[in-house]
């Protein structure tokens, strides 16, 4: 069981670098824990490409469909109470934007102090540096 920022998901989704290692990761274990507003994260990320003419209209309809089906396979982290204040801790302690705090807040608020073993699937260097600060098992997918 492992806890997947929005970041290492979004290879599973659209054709990145990084893709055939995740899933490959996925394959291995398919059991994913998100935090609750990551399909918002990544449609953003998808949007984003989209907007700059990084993906068409027929690839943009491609990859909704991929994020359903994702989608409806994960277990989301709800509650948002202990995730925002994880999150607001971890922002006094590094230096991560508000999304990546709720990330790994997300991830602090599901596993608790029973962190030694637990992996984090994520491609942001600086919030992996927070999660294995933090004690987690940081699993970073490089390209193949």
């Amino acid at each position: 069981m492992k806890f997947w920022d929005s970041s290492a998901l979004v290879p599973l989704i659209i054709e990145e670098r990084t893709s055939p290692t995740c899933r490959h990761l996925l394959r291995a274990d398919p059991t994913q824990i998100v935090f609750c507003f990551t399909r918002t994260e990544i449609l953003s990320a998808l949007w984003r490409r989209r907007r700059e003419g990084l993906l068409d209209d027929g690839d943009m309809v491609i990859a909704e469909g991929r994020l359903d089906r994702l989608s409806s396979r994960w277990t989301e982290v709800t509650s948002v109470a202990d995730v925002r204040n994880a999150a607001e801790r971890l922002l006094r302690t590094y230096p991560l934007r508000a999304a990546d705090s709720l990330q790994l807040g997300a991830c602090v608020a599901v596993f608790g102090t029973q962190r030694r073993d637990r992996e984090f699937v994520v491609l942001d260097d600086l919030l992996a540096e927070a999660a294995r600060q933090e004690g987690f098992k940081v699993v970073v997918p490089r390209e193949p």
